[in-house]
């Protein structure tokens, strides 16, 4: 292949990686964001970093009428990305970039529910499947928690990530867990972090600023179970699996 071919796919892969967000999602994330911050909290007390405020919350304001689910702070924030790396570990979409992380888990939370879709794959990999980490667990004095399912998320459904001018459609795969000092939200696979902000992201570095909304969308119809594409190979092939569901959640957001 020519070197000018090279470049043409290249820039056609690096194109399908994210998406313009749509007018309504655009007029949505203004919208909350001039609010400044969340009047129907589900839980709240979250940092988005560890040196921040515990100032973040899950956010119930559009349960009613859009039936959403998004984590916002205080001052028109939303949240930052951390990066996440567990589940599968050492596939050919590894590139290396997950080694820099300290904390990397061999399992994510869902990983049963992805092996019973029988299609071969054991777990989320987080080089592959683009998931946000999303809910609290732990039993940590002092620890907040907050569990999606009590509010209708379920399992492996579809989110949407809007982080600088891209739309992003993910997952929701794995939960933050007590391991650390301070109950966070704000963080995401490899993979989607890749697609919103290239390849400088990796193990340890993500995306500082509290800008990034991420929205969760209630019942199974927001499930993609398994007509999604879990045995992929790279990130453009799974997230092109779940973007015609990801088309019709977001319409649920009017704003």
């Amino acid at each position: 292949m020519s070197l000018k071919s090279l470049l043409g796919l290249s820039m056609l892969l690096g194109a399908s990686l994210a998406r313009d967000v749509p007018s309504n999602v655009q007029n949505f994330y203004k919208s909350i964001k001039g609010k400044g911050e969340c009047s129907s909290t589900l839980a709240t007390g979250f940092y988005s970093s560890d040196e921040g405020e515990n100032s973040f919350s899950y956010c119930g304001d559009h349960l009613e009428d859009a039936q959403v689910i998004y984590i916002q702070g205080t001052n028109g924030k939303f949240a930052n990305m951390d990066i996440d790396c567990d589940g599968t570990q050492g596939s050919s979409a590894d590139d290396g970039r997950c080694g820099n992380s300290g904390d990397t888990q061999s399992v994510t939370s869902f990983a049963d529910t992805v092996k019973g879709y029988g299609s071969g794959v054991k777990d989320l990999d987080a080089n592959i499947h683009p998931y946000v980490v999303f809910g609290n667990v732990g039993s940590k004095k002092g620890y907040k928690t907050f569990d999606p399912q009590e509010h209708g998320i379920e399992p492996l459904s579809v989110m949407t990530v809007v982080c600088g001018d891209k739309l992003i459609y993910g997952v929701w795969g794995d939960e933050n867990g007590d391991d650390g000092d301070k109950s966070v939200v704000g963080e995401a696979s490899i993979s989607l972090a890749t697609a919103c902000y290239g390849k400088s992201m990796n193990g340890n570095n993500g995306h500082g600023e509290d800008d990034v909304l991420y929205i969760a969308f209630t019942g199974g119809d927001a499930v993609p179970g398994k007509k999604a594409n879990w045995a992929a190979k790279n990130y453009n092939d799974f997230e092109s699996s779940i973007k015609d569901m990801g088309d019709k959640l977001i319409q649920r957001i009017k704003a």
